[in-house]
Protein backbone atom coordinates (compact mmCIF):
# COMPACT_ATOMS: atom_id res chain seq x y z
CA UNK A 1 0.00 0.00 0.00
CA UNK A 2 1.43 3.29 -0.73
CA UNK A 3 2.09 6.57 1.66
CA UNK A 4 2.94 9.44 0.33
CA UNK A 5 3.26 13.04 1.98
CA UNK A 6 0.04 15.51 1.60
CA UNK A 7 2.80 18.15 0.07
CA UNK A 8 3.53 15.49 -2.90
CA UNK A 9 0.36 14.12 -3.26
CA UNK A 10 -1.40 17.88 -3.88
CA UNK A 11 0.92 18.52 -6.69
CA UNK A 12 0.74 15.33 -7.94
CA UNK A 13 -2.61 16.10 -8.04
CA UNK A 14 -2.99 19.02 -9.08
CA UNK A 15 -0.17 18.64 -12.29
CA UNK A 16 -3.07 15.71 -13.16
CA UNK A 17 -6.17 18.10 -13.42
CA UNK A 18 -3.96 21.11 -15.57
CA UNK A 19 -2.80 18.39 -17.80
CA UNK A 20 -6.44 17.64 -17.78
CA UNK A 21 -7.72 20.71 -19.11
CA UNK A 22 -8.28 23.09 -15.20
CA UNK A 23 -6.15 26.28 -15.02
CA UNK A 24 -3.46 25.87 -12.84
CA UNK A 25 -5.71 28.10 -10.51
CA UNK A 26 -8.45 25.82 -10.12
CA UNK A 27 -6.61 22.69 -10.20
CA UNK A 28 -4.76 23.98 -7.02
CA UNK A 29 -8.08 24.22 -5.74
CA UNK A 30 -9.65 21.37 -6.63
CA UNK A 31 -6.40 19.12 -5.91
CA UNK A 32 -6.00 20.59 -2.20
CA UNK A 33 -9.67 20.10 -1.60
CA UNK A 34 -9.35 16.46 -1.95
CA UNK A 35 -6.15 15.94 -0.23
CA UNK A 36 -7.64 17.22 2.65
CA UNK A 37 -10.23 14.95 2.74
CA UNK A 38 -7.61 12.29 2.41
CA UNK A 39 -5.79 13.69 5.34
CA UNK A 40 -8.95 13.64 7.55
CA UNK A 41 -9.63 9.95 6.85
CA UNK A 42 -11.80 10.73 3.90
CA UNK A 43 -10.88 8.41 1.50
CA UNK A 44 -13.91 8.54 -0.72
CA UNK A 45 -14.32 12.41 -1.00
CA UNK A 46 -10.12 12.13 -1.72
CA UNK A 47 -7.71 11.89 -4.67
CA UNK A 48 -10.17 8.73 -5.57
CA UNK A 49 -12.18 11.13 -7.63
CA UNK A 50 -9.56 12.64 -10.08
CA UNK A 51 -10.11 10.15 -12.47
CA UNK A 52 -14.08 10.62 -12.73
CA UNK A 53 -13.45 14.31 -12.50
CA UNK A 54 -11.47 14.47 -15.54
CA UNK A 55 -13.87 12.09 -17.42
CA UNK A 56 -16.86 14.40 -16.76
CA UNK A 57 -14.59 17.23 -18.08
CA UNK A 58 -13.66 15.15 -20.97
CA UNK A 59 -16.95 14.21 -21.72
CA UNK A 60 -18.32 18.04 -21.24
CA UNK A 61 -20.17 17.26 -18.20
CA UNK A 62 -17.87 19.68 -16.08
CA UNK A 63 -16.65 22.67 -17.18
CA UNK A 64 -13.45 24.21 -15.46
CA UNK A 65 -14.04 28.21 -15.58
CA UNK A 66 -17.22 27.99 -15.08
CA UNK A 67 -19.02 31.16 -14.15
CA UNK A 68 -21.06 31.89 -11.01
CA UNK A 69 -24.52 33.45 -11.76
CA UNK A 70 -26.62 34.66 -8.80
CA UNK A 71 -30.07 33.78 -9.74
CA UNK A 72 -31.50 36.00 -6.86
CA UNK A 73 -30.48 38.12 -3.87
CA UNK A 74 -31.12 39.74 -0.92
CA UNK A 75 -29.51 40.90 2.18
CA UNK A 76 -29.92 37.64 3.73
CA UNK A 77 -30.89 35.19 0.70
CA UNK A 78 -28.44 33.91 -2.08
CA UNK A 79 -29.81 31.67 -4.84
CA UNK A 80 -27.24 30.73 -7.63
CA UNK A 81 -26.45 28.73 -10.58
CA UNK A 82 -22.81 26.69 -10.98
CA UNK A 83 -22.87 25.91 -14.72
CA UNK A 84 -21.53 22.51 -13.98
CA UNK A 85 -18.79 24.03 -12.92
CA UNK A 86 -16.15 21.98 -10.27
CA UNK A 87 -18.14 21.63 -7.04
CA UNK A 88 -15.11 22.72 -5.20
CA UNK A 89 -14.63 26.34 -6.50
CA UNK A 90 -18.25 26.70 -6.81
CA UNK A 91 -18.92 25.72 -2.78
CA UNK A 92 -16.34 28.20 -1.54
CA UNK A 93 -17.56 31.08 -3.47
CA UNK A 94 -20.99 30.11 -1.59
CA UNK A 95 -19.79 29.88 1.33
CA UNK A 96 -17.67 32.98 1.25
CA UNK A 97 -20.16 34.79 0.21
CA UNK A 98 -23.04 33.53 2.41
CA UNK A 99 -20.04 34.31 5.72
CA UNK A 100 -20.30 37.80 4.10
CA UNK A 101 -23.89 38.44 4.37
CA UNK A 102 -24.09 36.78 7.56
CA UNK A 103 -21.96 38.94 9.45
CA UNK A 104 -23.28 41.85 8.15
CA UNK A 105 -26.93 40.13 8.81
CA UNK A 106 -26.69 37.75 11.71
CA UNK A 107 -28.40 35.15 9.14
CA UNK A 108 -27.60 33.78 5.64
CA UNK A 109 -29.13 31.14 3.92
CA UNK A 110 -28.29 29.81 0.47
CA UNK A 111 -28.81 27.62 -2.68
CA UNK A 112 -27.05 26.05 -6.16
CA UNK A 113 -28.11 24.39 -8.67
CA UNK A 114 -25.58 23.04 -11.57
CA UNK A 115 -23.06 22.24 -9.58
CA UNK A 116 -20.80 19.21 -10.16
CA UNK A 117 -19.79 16.97 -6.90
CA UNK A 118 -18.67 19.77 -4.21
CA UNK A 119 -16.91 17.31 -1.57
CA UNK A 120 -17.00 16.60 1.66
CA UNK A 121 -19.16 18.69 3.54
CA UNK A 122 -17.63 19.54 6.82
CA UNK A 123 -14.88 21.46 4.63
CA UNK A 124 -17.42 24.27 4.09
CA UNK A 125 -18.22 24.15 7.81
CA UNK A 126 -15.09 24.58 8.85
CA UNK A 127 -14.67 27.53 6.72
CA UNK A 128 -17.21 29.18 8.52
CA UNK A 129 -16.89 27.79 12.17
CA UNK A 130 -13.17 29.85 11.75
CA UNK A 131 -14.70 32.89 11.32
CA UNK A 132 -16.78 32.03 14.47
CA UNK A 133 -19.85 31.37 12.71
CA UNK A 134 -22.59 28.33 12.69
CA UNK A 135 -23.42 26.54 9.51
CA UNK A 136 -25.95 23.96 8.17
CA UNK A 137 -24.73 22.06 4.51
CA UNK A 138 -27.08 19.69 2.70
CA UNK A 139 -26.72 17.87 -0.77
CA UNK A 140 -28.66 15.75 -3.39
CA UNK A 141 -27.77 14.32 -6.76
CA UNK A 142 -29.08 16.60 -9.05
CA UNK A 143 -32.25 13.96 -8.95
CA UNK A 144 -29.86 11.42 -9.92
CA UNK A 145 -27.14 8.93 -9.01
CA UNK A 146 -30.32 7.19 -6.59
CA UNK A 147 -28.43 4.40 -4.34
CA UNK A 148 -30.39 3.89 -1.41
CA UNK A 149 -34.09 2.35 -1.05
CA UNK A 150 -36.67 3.15 0.98
CA UNK A 151 -37.19 0.43 4.53
CA UNK A 152 -39.05 -2.72 2.38
CA UNK A 153 -37.81 -1.89 -0.91
CA UNK A 154 -35.64 -3.39 -3.27
CA UNK A 155 -34.84 -0.76 -5.91
CA UNK A 156 -32.93 2.70 -5.36
CA UNK A 157 -35.06 5.85 -4.92
CA UNK A 158 -32.68 8.60 -3.57
CA UNK A 159 -28.87 9.98 -2.92
CA UNK A 160 -26.80 9.13 -0.07
CA UNK A 161 -27.79 12.92 0.77
CA UNK A 162 -25.69 13.63 3.30
CA UNK A 163 -25.60 16.58 5.79
CA UNK A 164 -22.97 18.73 7.89
CA UNK A 165 -23.53 21.42 10.61
CA UNK A 166 -20.26 23.17 12.44
CA UNK A 167 -20.46 24.96 15.36
CA UNK A 168 -17.01 27.25 16.24
CA UNK A 169 -15.73 25.44 19.39
CA UNK A 170 -11.69 26.67 18.64
CA UNK A 171 -9.72 24.97 18.57
CA UNK A 172 -11.61 21.83 18.11
CA UNK A 173 -15.01 23.00 16.09
CA UNK A 174 -17.34 20.15 16.50
CA UNK A 175 -17.89 19.27 12.73
CA UNK A 176 -21.00 17.00 12.18
CA UNK A 177 -20.85 15.49 8.64
CA UNK A 178 -22.30 12.36 7.40
CA UNK A 179 -24.67 10.75 4.75
CA UNK A 180 -28.11 9.95 5.60
CA UNK A 181 -27.03 5.86 4.40
CA UNK A 182 -25.47 3.51 6.35
CA UNK A 183 -21.98 4.33 4.07
CA UNK A 184 -21.07 6.78 1.33
CA UNK A 185 -21.59 5.80 -1.85
CA UNK A 186 -17.80 6.59 -2.79
CA UNK A 187 -16.37 4.26 0.10
CA UNK A 188 -17.93 1.43 -1.61
CA UNK A 189 -16.18 2.67 -4.91
CA UNK A 190 -12.86 2.60 -2.96
CA UNK A 191 -13.33 -1.16 -2.06
CA UNK A 192 -14.27 -2.52 -5.50
CA UNK A 193 -11.72 -0.37 -7.14
CA UNK A 194 -9.28 -2.07 -4.36
CA UNK A 195 -10.66 -5.53 -5.04
CA UNK A 196 -12.38 -5.83 -0.93
CA UNK A 197 -15.42 -6.27 0.71
CA UNK A 198 -17.56 -3.94 2.01
CA UNK A 199 -18.84 -4.96 6.40
CA UNK A 200 -21.86 -6.17 6.89
CA UNK A 201 -24.80 -3.66 7.33
CA UNK A 202 -23.79 -1.44 4.30
CA UNK A 203 -25.73 -3.12 0.96
CA UNK A 204 -28.77 -4.94 -0.32
CA UNK A 205 -28.68 -6.79 -3.53
CA UNK A 206 -31.30 -5.79 -6.22
CA UNK A 207 -33.58 -8.51 -4.43
CA UNK A 208 -33.16 -6.90 -1.22
CA UNK A 209 -31.19 -9.80 0.37
CA UNK A 210 -27.70 -8.44 2.70
CA UNK A 211 -24.62 -8.37 0.74
CA UNK A 212 -20.97 -7.93 1.58
CA UNK A 213 -20.16 -7.19 -2.42
CA UNK A 214 -19.65 -3.66 -3.81
CA UNK A 215 -20.19 -4.81 -7.05
CA UNK A 216 -23.63 -5.46 -6.46
CA UNK A 217 -24.44 -1.36 -6.31
CA UNK A 218 -23.51 -1.22 -9.48
CA UNK A 219 -25.25 -4.45 -10.95
CA UNK A 220 -27.91 -4.09 -13.44
CA UNK A 221 -30.52 -3.95 -12.06
CA UNK A 222 -29.04 -2.06 -9.10
CA UNK A 223 -27.88 -3.19 -5.32
CA UNK A 224 -29.06 -0.38 -3.14
CA UNK A 225 -26.98 1.15 0.68
CA UNK A 226 -29.08 0.62 3.03
CA UNK A 227 -30.35 3.81 5.20
CA UNK A 228 -28.98 4.86 8.21
CA UNK A 229 -30.54 3.32 11.41
CA UNK A 230 -30.40 -0.15 11.13
CA UNK A 231 -33.59 -1.82 12.39
CA UNK A 232 -34.70 2.01 12.66
CA UNK A 233 -33.76 2.73 8.97
CA UNK A 234 -36.99 4.69 8.67
CA UNK A 235 -35.13 7.32 10.50
CA UNK A 236 -32.18 7.48 7.96
CA UNK A 237 -34.22 7.59 4.73
CA UNK A 238 -36.60 10.19 6.47
CA UNK A 239 -33.96 12.62 7.11
CA UNK A 240 -32.79 12.01 3.26
CA UNK A 241 -35.98 12.87 1.99
CA UNK A 242 -35.67 16.11 3.93
CA UNK A 243 -32.66 16.79 2.65
CA UNK A 244 -33.80 15.88 -1.38
CA UNK A 245 -36.62 18.60 -0.47
CA UNK A 246 -34.82 21.39 0.91
CA UNK A 247 -31.58 20.32 -1.86
CA UNK A 248 -33.61 19.64 -4.87
CA UNK A 249 -37.02 21.40 -4.44
CA UNK A 250 -36.31 24.93 -2.63
CA UNK A 251 -33.47 25.05 -4.86
CA UNK A 252 -35.68 25.08 -7.97
CA UNK A 253 -33.03 22.36 -8.93
CA UNK A 254 -34.47 18.99 -9.36
CA UNK A 255 -35.38 15.88 -6.92
CA UNK A 256 -35.30 12.08 -7.99
CA UNK A 257 -37.19 11.01 -10.68
CA UNK A 258 -37.06 7.30 -12.70
CA UNK A 259 -35.75 9.67 -15.56
CA UNK A 260 -33.39 11.93 -14.32
CA UNK A 261 -33.31 15.53 -16.40
CA UNK A 262 -30.05 16.44 -15.11
CA UNK A 263 -26.98 15.08 -15.27
CA UNK A 264 -24.70 14.06 -12.07
CA UNK A 265 -23.94 16.73 -9.62
CA UNK A 266 -25.22 18.24 -6.63
CA UNK A 267 -28.43 20.59 -5.92
CA UNK A 268 -26.76 22.97 -2.56
CA UNK A 269 -28.87 24.34 0.38
CA UNK A 270 -26.25 26.05 2.82
CA UNK A 271 -27.59 28.27 6.03
CA UNK A 272 -24.42 29.97 7.87
CA UNK A 273 -25.40 32.33 11.58
CA UNK A 274 -23.51 34.74 13.36
CA UNK A 275 -24.41 33.81 17.17
CA UNK A 276 -23.37 37.25 17.66
CA UNK A 277 -26.43 38.24 16.28
CA UNK A 278 -28.40 36.19 18.60
CA UNK A 279 -27.88 35.65 22.42
CA UNK A 280 -24.35 37.10 21.69
CA UNK A 281 -20.57 35.21 20.81
CA UNK A 282 -19.31 35.09 24.19
CA UNK A 283 -22.23 34.01 25.45
CA UNK A 284 -22.87 31.43 22.79
CA UNK A 285 -18.68 30.38 22.97
CA UNK A 286 -18.91 29.72 26.73
CA UNK A 287 -22.52 27.39 26.71
CA UNK A 288 -21.08 25.52 23.82
CA UNK A 289 -17.39 25.14 25.64
CA UNK A 290 -19.22 23.98 28.75
CA UNK A 291 -21.29 21.52 27.13
CA UNK A 292 -18.55 20.16 25.14
CA UNK A 293 -16.42 19.31 28.44
CA UNK A 294 -19.52 18.06 30.33
CA UNK A 295 -20.02 15.30 27.70
CA UNK A 296 -16.19 14.42 27.19
CA UNK A 297 -16.51 14.17 31.17
CA UNK A 298 -18.83 11.82 30.87
CA UNK A 299 -17.28 8.54 32.70
CA UNK A 300 -16.03 6.15 29.23
CA UNK A 301 -17.34 2.10 29.40
CA UNK A 302 -14.58 -0.47 29.98
CA UNK A 303 -12.68 -0.55 27.47
CA UNK A 304 -14.62 2.12 24.93
CA UNK A 305 -11.62 4.16 25.76
CA UNK A 306 -12.09 8.08 25.53
CA UNK A 307 -15.00 10.23 24.22
CA UNK A 308 -15.28 11.23 21.29
CA UNK A 309 -17.13 14.45 19.41
CA UNK A 310 -17.35 15.15 15.93
CA UNK A 311 -14.98 16.26 14.15
CA UNK A 312 -12.25 14.47 16.62
CA UNK A 313 -11.42 11.70 14.35
CA UNK A 314 -11.16 13.90 11.33
CA UNK A 315 -8.28 16.31 13.55
CA UNK A 316 -6.70 12.68 15.01
CA UNK A 317 -6.68 11.60 11.04
CA UNK A 318 -5.28 14.95 10.05
CA UNK A 319 -2.46 14.65 12.74
CA UNK A 320 -1.78 11.44 11.80
CA UNK A 321 -1.35 11.61 7.90
CA UNK A 322 -0.08 15.14 7.95
CA UNK A 323 3.17 13.43 10.19
CA UNK A 324 3.64 9.86 8.23
CA UNK A 325 1.77 10.62 5.29
CA UNK A 326 -1.33 9.34 3.48
CA UNK A 327 -1.91 5.51 2.89
CA UNK A 328 -3.65 4.59 -0.63
CA UNK A 329 -4.67 1.04 -1.34
CA UNK A 330 -3.18 -0.56 -4.36
CA UNK A 331 -6.34 -0.31 -6.73
CA UNK A 332 -6.89 3.20 -6.25
CA UNK A 333 -2.98 4.23 -6.88
CA UNK A 334 -3.02 2.10 -9.85
CA UNK A 335 -5.90 4.21 -10.86
CA UNK A 336 -4.15 7.73 -10.68
CA UNK A 337 -0.99 6.04 -12.06
CA UNK A 338 -2.38 4.70 -15.39
CA UNK A 339 -4.34 8.05 -15.65
CA UNK A 340 -0.72 10.21 -14.95
CA UNK A 341 0.33 7.79 -17.87
CA UNK A 342 -2.30 8.57 -20.26
CA UNK A 343 -1.25 12.44 -19.27
CA UNK A 344 1.70 12.89 -19.99
CA UNK A 345 2.10 13.66 -16.20
CA UNK A 346 5.58 11.91 -13.35
CA UNK A 347 4.24 9.28 -11.28
CA UNK A 348 5.51 10.46 -7.78
CA UNK A 349 8.32 7.79 -6.40
CA UNK A 350 6.85 6.03 -3.69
Amino acid sequence: MPNISPDRLTRFAAALFASGGVSAAEAAVVASSLVAANLRGHDSHGVMRIPYYLDGVRKGEVTPGAPFTVLRETDSLLMVDGHWGFGQTQATRLTQRLIDKAKRGGVAVGTMIQSTHIGRLGEYCELAADQGLVSMVMVNTHGTARRVAPPGGTAPRLGTNPLAIGVPNPPAHFILDFGTSATAEGKVRVRRIAGQTCPEGWLLDSAGRPTCDPHALYADPPGTIRPMGGDQAYKGFGLALAVEILSGALSGGACAREVPRNQLGNCVFMQVFDPDGFAGASSFAAETGALMEFIRGCPPAAGAGEITLPGDPERHSLAQRTAHGIPLDDGNWRALAELAQQLGVPVPAI
